[in-house]
């Protein structure tokens, strides 16, 4: 694949990622003065609200289809059939929202996006039937598609090569933050309410936004007569496709973890035996609040052994050890059973590379698409994978069933993470050709 250099001067706080930071000793105050740009803190705040609205449906999942009707029996095909549409709006929106960011520029996602689910949240409110509600978990999917891929790609263009890490980091816990959010207000108040504060906290946002600056790199390349945000890119490449591939896969076991085991570890705890009902708001809780110290490792043991794939291997493998735990070694005990999705969550933690690497692999012309595209099919590969998992478990059962479906997941990840490429010092200043 060739790539063709952009040489660009860029002011101010909008600092290229070549510039000014290829010293192997960056100070703490020189982090902290990047870290605190307008930008880098509203990407930060944005993916909180995504996180909140994406898992509050899994947190509030129970309550609000009983509450609309849906017996105990069918709560589980119930939930999957939401799951699957959230799901499937995520994948629409996610090349949708990544071809606008390549070809209209990172804010106009960032703005488009947060409009589109805050209001749909807002609705999910006021829902009266099982078929509004999975209209409305749709649309509310294609706008949280645009969210992360838009506030990452921002982030890695605006600052510094050598701690464009920590930004991203920074990014990835403060929106698993948003996921433990989700539990804590669904605990306080009846799940309407919750959905309507999340959808305020998106409207509150977007008037923040308005503050934003676009990214330099970006602006840079508007006036270069290159091709943008054209998806059939990433297709008619060979190389390029196994590369966008491979990035997609390395995520598989992380929403095999969340939209499986996580999302329906109520249905999972009964058939592990445990006496005491699990309630999935705790297992999301737990699992995301492992989750913020994993993104926090994660990303500092990044920068510090200067390499994403070391990292993210040594997450994938804790990863599989407590699936495998989860599964295989049950335990009557509740509170074993909600630090194990404690440990799930933390192993989960790579999440944070995943989408790194995802911008980082990519030129200016194609970063956004990628970007936002490859988190949200990793999302919706939940679809195949529940697909399978409703498909195996009459004859294996829910605890086998869910255990062929997680093999598979990390044996596939783990191939595709051997051919990853490193990207921890790999300059963004180029563009992908034809």
């Amino acid at each position: 694949m060739k790539k063709k250099s952009i040489q660009m001067k860029q002011k101010d706080m909008n600092t290229s990622p070549t510039d000014g930071a290829l010293d192997e000793n960056v100070d703490s105050k020189y982090i902290i003065k990047h870290l605190l740009q307008i930008p880098v803190l509203v990407a930060a705040l944005g993916y909180l609200v995504d996180m909140y609205d994406l898992f509050l449906f899994s947190v509030v999942r129970v309550p609000s289809l009983l509450s609309l009707g849906t017996s105990q029996e069918q709560l589980l095909d119930d939930g999957i059939i939401l799951l699957n549409l959230q799901m499937a709006g995520l994948l629409i929106g996610g090349i949708f929202w990544g071809i606008l960011g390549d070809k209209r520029g990172r804010l106009s996602v960032l703005f488009g996006s947060i409009l589109i689910y805050s209001l749909a949240n807002i609705a999910n409110g006021f829902v009266t039937s099982f078929e509004q509600y999975a209209v409305l978990r749709f649309i509310a999917g294609v706008g949280l598609a645009g969210e992360l891929g838009a506030g990452i790609t921002l982030v890695a263009e605006v600052l510094p090569r050598k701690i464009r890490g920590y930004g991203t980091t920074l990014v990835a816990t403060m929106g698993v933050l948003g996921a433990v959010l989700a539990y804590f207000v669904a605990d306080l108040f009846a799940w309407r309410i919750s959905y309507f504060i999340g959808g305020g906290l998106g409207l509150l946002l977007l008037v923040l936004r308005m503050r934003v600056f676009e990214s330099g790199i970006f602006v840079k390349m508007k006036d270069k007569n290159v091709q943008r945000g054209n998806v059939l890119m990433l297709f008619n490449n060979k190389k390029r496709f196994l590369k966008y591939l491979k990035c997609i896969l390395v995520g598989l076991p992380i929403w095999f973890v969340v939209g499986i085991l996580i999302t329906f570890s109520p249905e999972f705890g009964k058939a592990l035996g445990i006496t005491e009902p699990v309630n999935a708001g705790k297992a999301v809780m737990f699992a995301f609040t492992g989750q913020v110290l994993g993104d926090l490792a994660s990303g500092f043991l990044s920068q510090y052994y200067q390499s994403r794939r070391k990292i993210i291997f040594a997450f994938m493998l804790i990863s599989l050890v407590m699936a495998a735990t989860y599964l295989l070694f049950p335990t009557n005990d509740i509170v074993v059973f909600y630090a194990i999705c404690t440990l799930l969550g933390f192993a989960n933690g790579y999440w944070t590379l995943f989408v790194t690497i995802a911008a980082e692999m990519f030129g200016t012309n194609l970063r956004a698409t990628v970007a936002t595209s490859a988190p949200n099919f990793v999302r919706g590969a939940i679809i195949p994978l529940t697909a399978l998992f409703v498909y195996l478990k009459p004859s294996l059962g829910v605890i086998y069933a869910a255990s062929a479906v997680g093999l598979l997941t990390f044996v596939i990840a783990l191939i595709a993470l051997k051919y990853l490429e490193e990207t921890f010092s790999k300059d963004l200043n180029y563009v992908e050709e034809n």
